[in-house]
């Protein structure tokens, strides 16, 4: 059971992202009829401000919530128990929250053998695709010991052991059918609000930024302060998928995700 103080936190911040403007003692209060009094609610405010979770612009102003504070918030608020998504839902919610939806489909090719043609380049055959790469001896003893193994855990393999050459391959290979953007307009403001460079537009808008992120939730360093990252594994149609979700901290996850799942 949480206490009065985490309770009000969480109260001024599921009212802040509803409405979007500072929140008052008594606005709070008839908005979701909280007992305590306007002035007890104000102390409580008083100590969140100091300990940098509240922010008052000046001192007769309502209260928003800081950067920190709603982080902290979206890591308690979001899991990634999350069945299949409705393709059409989330067309649809990701521009009316203002977020950018990246999807690629999980393959559940295994690597089955490995080609040396002339000690020039290898052939990487998968169950339903086929790629080469350049031969080199150490590369190619190290892929034999991989046979067997899923598309999933070759592309972690190689990128943990700096075989990059094998995830641009498989990734070239299959960006096409099976990577997707909801409403890449509002990451193409983000990138250009924030100047990213040439390299960091091309990871996301080619779906090489998925390959790069485990699930979980990221922030400053990743995006821009202010901004959260949502990664994790789900289904569409029935198929596997992993799905990044990008946008301002303040947006409605829980309703996007309410509205996306199919039940």
């Amino acid at each position: 059971m949480i206490d009065k103080k985490e309770f009000l936190l969480q109260s001024i911040i599921k009212a802040y992202i509803e409405h979007l403007e500072p929140i008052g003692s008594t606005q709070l209060k008839s908005m979701y009829d909280i007992t305590y009094s306007p002035a007890t609610i104000r102390g409580y405010f008083k100590k969140l401000g100091d300990e940098g979770y509240l922010a008052q612009e000046h001192i007769s102003s309502g209260r928003t919530p800081t950067t920190e504070a709603l982080k902290e918030y979206w890591k308690t608020k979001l899991n990634f128990d999350v069945t299949d998504i409705n393709l059409k839902a989330l067309q649809y919610y990701a521009s009316e929250v203002e977020v950018s939806v990246f999807i690629k489909k999980e393959k559940s090719d295994i690597l089955k053998d490995v080609l040396n043609v002339e000690d020039k380049y290898m052939i990487l055959e998968f169950s339903s695709f086929a790629i080469s790469v350049k031969f080199s001896d150490a590369l190619y003893r190290f892929l034999q010991d991989m046979r067997g193994l899923t598309l999933k855990d070759i592309l972690k393999i190689s990128k943990d052991v700096g075989a990059y050459d094998i995830c641009e391959a498989i990734n070239q290979t299959l960006q096409n059918s099976d990577f997707e953007i909801f409403n890449y307009k509002e990451f193409l403001n983000l990138a250009l609000t924030y100047d990213f460079d040439e390299l960091t537009i091309n990871k996301f808008l080619k779906g090489q930024i998925l390959d790069e992120l485990d699930e979980g939730l990221y922030f400053e360093g990743f995006l821009p302060i202010g901004y959260i990252g949502i990664c994790h594994y789900c289904k569409i149609n029935n198929e596997d998928v992993k799905m990044l979700v990008i946008g301002q901290l303040p947006k409605n996850y829980e309703y996007f995700y309410k509205k996306i799942t199919t039940f």
